[in-house]
């Protein structure tokens, strides 16, 4: 899939919940939208810098400012990762995000996706 399918789908679930996603669908969001993350800069690095693909997303996401030549979105490409992460991790304490905090995600990873499509397009 690619990221743009993945974060539609990850929309839907937050628009659509079914009785059978009860409890299950803010999590399942958050994989598929930090899904979207790690799939566009995995195609980032196979077209810019081939190998970083290997590294932890972690470390993947420190390299991204220098790509993206762009510091704010990185952080909050970076941040939005961080957040959707925690969420794919069910702790019996914590509650899944709300509908809200997954929509300012798919924000960022709509803009990150935006911004990755004119680097796609433009001069190395």
């Amino acid at each position: 899939m690619t990221p743009a399918e993945l974060l539609a789908r990850a929309r839907a679930l937050v628009a659509h919940p079914s009785p059978g996603t009860t409890g299950l669908w803010p999590r399942a969001a958050a994989l598929l939208a930090r899904q979207a993350i790690e799939t566009g800069m995995n195609q980032l690095w196979a077209a810019r810098a081939p190998g970083v693909q290997t590294l932890t997303a972690r470390a993947q996401l420190t390299c991204l400012p220098e790509y993206l030549r762009d510091e704010r979105l990185a952080g909050e490409v970076a941040f939005a990762w961080g957040r959707l992460s925690d969420a794919c991790h069910h702790h019996a304490y914590d509650l899944g995000p709300t509908a809200a905090e997954l929509e300012a995600r798919f924000a960022v990873v709509d803009r990150l996706l935006a911004r990755l499509a004119v680097a796609a397009a433009g001069p190395g």
